[in-house]
């Protein structure tokens, strides 16, 4: 393999029109998740501008790009999937047929390492060292929104009626409800992650945005514009302000669902959920394939979805003491997660004790309901 590393403004025009045609006609080689926005060149130069150490590996046979590896690394040679942390979407973007080694890939990057936490299916070289995989939900919307809702009513009958009606009678009770697929107002942006940031505390989770380059990420993809890529922020408003809103990213076929949050004083209404169904419907008439939900738990995702990815975590090493040194650290913190995290009787205590911080932090009181085992 002839394989040269690039920082993001060194990458040819050239290099990024083949990126993009990879992604494009990836669905039609058996390989979709390639197709996915956060394995855009757009999000790695976003990315790019935001961190440091990011750069781009591009593979070439017989003197054309064969397939693009973006990833962050250290000075000492730890490396990660670029974004790690906030993407949901990780790997190489290769042409059909192509093959490669895992450990000559890592040589060739400077790497001793290559962590990833959501490796889409696909990636052979890279998989064989996943430690764990993981359901990513999708919603199918290729066959039509209509198709969609018949397939969700008989899925999940009474949570596609509770919401239908709910979406109802707020139109009913707030004066003036319109959805607004890809609002372009820098405010409403703001009041997204204003609401984003105050769910993280009221449930005692890690404010993202209080991470000042997750806040210039999103304000950059907020911005970026093109045939192939966008930054899409949808928002449902209720009495003239909005009440739910997404900020999510678009390819061709795949809406990559991010950062959802809605205005607590309208939770009766359930707006997140109208919000999905507006995108859904929206999305499909943009010739959208699917909506990716994103790995994680979640009730209301369960009830969306039509069917599950699967993404990978682990590690891709070289023999070496700094790839030794990282899993160490790494190896014990990601297994008590994942453990807490797939079983309920550790998860639900769990996630009330967090809620329960989160509420003090707030500067509320709360009773926390004893647990039923």
């Amino acid at each position: 393999m002839d394989i040269s590393v690039y920082r993001p403004g060194e990458l040819s025009a050239a290099d990024r029109v083949a990126w993009t045609a990879m992604q494009s006609k990836a669905h039609l080689h058996g390989a979709p998740g390639l197709a996915n926005p956060f394995l855009s060149p757009e999000f790695t130069l976003a990315v790019g501008r935001c961190r440091r150490g990011v750069r781009i590996a591009v593979v070439r046979e017989q003197g054309e790009p064969a397939a693009f590896l973006p990833f962050q690394r250290t000075a000492t040679g730890v490396g990660r999937a670029v974004g790690l942390g906030v993407s949901d979407a990780q790997g190489l973007v290769h042409r059909p047929g192509f093959t490669w080694d895992a450990r000559e890939l890592l040589r060739a990057c400077g790497l001793a390492v290559w962590e990833f936490d959501h490796l889409v299916e696909g990636q052979g070289p890279f998989e064989a060292e996943a430690s764990g995989r993981f359901p990513s939900p999708v919603m199918d919307v290729e066959q039509g929104y209509a198709t969609y809702l018949a397939g969700l009513r008989e899925r999940s009958p009474k949570f596609a009626r509770t919401t239908l009606a709910k979406e109802r009678r707020l139109a009913r009770t707030a004066s003036g409800v319109r959805y607004v697929h890809d609002e372009r107002d820098p405010a409403a942006l703001r009041t997204l992650m204003g609401w984003k940031s105050a769910q993280y505390r009221r449930t005692g989770r890690s404010d993202r945005f209080s991470h000042d380059w997750i806040a210039r990420l999103v304000e950059q993809l907020f911005h970026t514009r093109s045939e192939p890529f966008a930054g899409i922020l949808s928002v449902l408003y209720a009495d003239g302000k909005p009440v739910a809103a997404h900020f999510g990213l678009r390819t061709e076929r795949v809406l990559a669902c991010w950062f959802p949050a809605y205005d607590p004083e309208y939770a009766k209404y359930s707006p997140g959920l109208v919000l999905h169904l507006r995108m859904a419907e929206a999305a499909a008439a943009d010739g959208v394939a699917y909506l990716d939900l994103g790995r994680g738990q979640k009730e209301y995702k369960d009830s969306l979805k039509t069917r599950e990815l699967t993404v990978s975590e682990g590690w891709v090493t070289r023999r070496h003491p700094v790839a030794v040194g990282h899993r160490v650290r790494r190896v014990p913190v990601r297994a008590l997660r994942n453990t807490v995290v797939a079983r309920p009787e550790l998860f639900e205590p769990a996630d009330r004790l967090l809620k329960k911080v989160g509420k003090i932090r707030s500067g509320r009181t709360v009773t926390v309901k004893p647990s039923k085992t």
